[in-house]
C-alpha cells in the first residue's frame, strides 16, 4: 500500500480495482449509541465517503459490519483549547479528539490544508497569532532565561499597542485564515509572572469589535475575574479559561449569561497551576499505552504557580456558570511536554477534563456535551459534534459505557476520523 492525497489505497491484485477504506459502506451495530446530545434508540450507524449514510434502518448489502455489543460508539472528541503541532495531533488522535481548537499559533494555509486532508491526525482550527502588547503573555514563557530570546521578542513578537494597531492585527489574521481571534488580558500575577503588560480597553475593544466586523468569534485568555470583567463589557464570546483569583459574584453570573458568552474553564491547566500533578492518569494503561515517555513525565509534574488555589473553589465557580445556562466548553490548554507546562498531554487531558467536569458537579452526558456539540455548535463546526446523517463520520467507539462512569472514555475500542478507521498503534 502507499499514500496518494493522504487517502490509504490497497491493491487488491494486478489489474483490479484499487479499495479506499472511507469509499467502502461501514455499518456498526448493536451500539449504545450517545449522539452528541443523548443516548438514542438506534443501535445502529452505517457510514460512507467519509460521512454518516444513516442512524438506524437496514445494514446495506455489501457493508463491512462492526458488531459494538457492549460499547458506545460517540462523536469525535473536540478539545476546544490546545496549543499544538503535528506530533500533537497525532496524540490526539489516538485518544478520539477528532479536532483541536488551538488558541495561540502562527500555521499557514498551505500546512493548515494539508491537516484537513489527512486521516492520521485531528482535524485543526486556529486564530494565527493572539492579540497582545509588547512583552505581554505568552511572551515570559519563550523568554525565561534566555537573553537572546528576550530581545528577539522585545523587537520581533507580533504585538499592538493601539485601537488602529489592533485592527490592523486582526485584519493580518484573518488574512492569513484564522477562524476566529484571541485576545490576551493576563497581568502573569496568578501564574507565576507577576506585573506582565495589559491591553487598555479601548485596544482590547477595538480587536473585539474588528473580529466581530469579520464575523469571527473573539476569545480572550483571562485568570482573573476582573479580566472576565474586562472580556465580558469588551463583548468578546468566550472565555479561554475559568478565572481562579475569586468566585464569580452574582452581578458577573448575569452579565456573562446576558453577554451569552461560554467559558472554556481548562480545569486541568487550574488543577496543575495548583500544584495536582496527573500522575495516575499517566499510570493509566490506558494512557501509557498511547504516550511516550516524555509526555508521561510531563503528565506526571505540575506547574505549582498557584499551590494556594483550591479545585473546590473552582468547581463551585463552573458550576454556578453551568446552572445559570452559561455554556461550557471542554478544553486542556495542552501545549509542550516542558517542565514549567506539566501534568498536560494532547488527546488524554481533555478526557482528565471530563472527569474533572463531572466531579464538579456535570452529569457524564453534560460533560460528554462539552466535548461534541457545544463546541460545534459555537465554533459553528456544522459538520461535526454529532452523530447524524450527513455528518463527518468522526467516530469514537468506547467499550463500556462514559454515561454511567465518565472514565470509560479512556477505553477507546476504535477511533474514526473522516471515515477512515484509524490504526492504534500501542507503546
Amino acid at each position: 500500500c502507499f499514500l496518494v492525497g493522504f487517502a490509504l489505497i490497497t491493491f487488491t491484485g494486478c489489474g483490479k480495482k484499487a479499495v479506499i477504506p472511507h469509499e467502502e459502506i461501514t455499518a456498526i451495530i448493536n451500539a449504545k449509541i450517545f449522539d452528541g446530545e443523548n443516548l438514542i434508540d438506534s443501535t445502529t450507524v452505517v457510514f460512507q465517503g467519509g460521512f454518516i449514510q444513516a442512524v438506524g434502518g437496514e445494514i446495506p448489502a455489501g457493508a463491512t459490519v462492526i458488531d459494538a455489543q457492549g460499547a458506545t460508539l460517540m462523536p469525535g472528541l473536540i478539545d476546544s483549547h490546545t496549543h499544538t503541532d503535528i506530533d500533537g495531533l497525532k496524540d490526539a488522535l489516538l485518544f478520539g479528539v477528532t479536532t483541536e481548537l488551538e488558541m495561540n499559533g502562527n500555521w499557514s494555509l498551505k500546512k493548515r490544508k494539508k491537516i484537513s486532508e489527512r486521516t492520521d491526525i485531528a482535524d485543526l482550527r486556529s486564530p494565527g497569532m493572539g492579540v497582545t502588547p509588547k512583552g505581554g503573555h505568552p511572551t515570559e514563557y519563550a523568554a525565561q532565561n534566555n537573553a537572546l530570546m528576550r530581545l528577539f521578542i522585545r523587537f520581533f513578537f507580533p504585538s499592538v499597542e493601539t485601537p488602529n494597531d489592533a485592527v490592523k492585527f486582526v485584519d493580518k489574521q484573518i488574512r492569513n485564515g484564522a477562524d476566529y481571534i484571541k485576545i490576551f488580558i493576563e497581568d502573569g500575577n496568578y501564574i507565576g509572572f507577576p506585573g506582565l503588560p495589559l491591553l487598555n480597553k479601548e485596544t482590547l475593544k477595538a480587536a473585539t469589535d474588528e473580529a466581530h466586523r469579520n464575523n469571527k468569534l473573539a476569545i480572550a485568555h483571562v485568570t482573573t475575574l476582573e479580566g472576565g470583567r474586562q472580556a465580558v463589557t469588551a463583548g468578546v464570546d468566550g472565555l479561554a479559561h475559568l478565572f481562579f483569583d475569586q468566585q464569580p459574584d452574582s452581578q458577573f453570573i448575569k452579565d456573562i449569561t446576558v453577554s451569552g458568552a461560554f467559558v472554556i474553564p481548562t480545569l486541568v491547566t487550574l488543577s496543575t497551576a495548583f500544584g495536582n500533578d496527573a500522575t495516575a492518569l499517566a499510570a493509566d494503561s490506558r494512557v501509557s499505552s498511547r504516550l511516550d515517555q516524555e509526555w508521561l513525565t510531563s503528565l506526571s509534574r505540575s506547574m505549582n504557580v498557584y499551590p494556594q488555589g483550591k479545585m473546590e473553589n473552582v468547581f463551585a465557580a463552573v458550576m454556578a456558570l453551568h446552572e445559570a445556562g452559561v455554556d461550557i466548553l471542554a478544553g486542556s490548554d495542552v501545549s509542550d511536554p516542558l517542565p514549567i507546562l506539566g501534568g498536560l498531554a494532547h488527546g488524554a487531558s481533555l478526557h482528565h477534563e471530563l472527569q474533572l467536569l463531572v466531579a464538579a458537579g456535570f452529569t457524564p452526558a453534560e460533560a460528554l456535551r462539552a466535548a461534541t456539540v457545544t463546541p460545534a455548535r459555537r465554533f459553528a463546526l456544522t459538520d461535526r459534534g454529532r452523530i447524524a446523517p450527513g455528518l463527518r463520520a468522526d467516530l469514537v467507539l468506547i467499550d463500556g459505557d462514559p454515561l454511567t462512569n465518565i472514565a470509560n472514555t479512556l477505553s477507546i475500542n476504535s477511533v474514526w476520523k473522516g471515515g477512515v478507521k484509524l490504526t492504534i498503534q500501542k507503546n
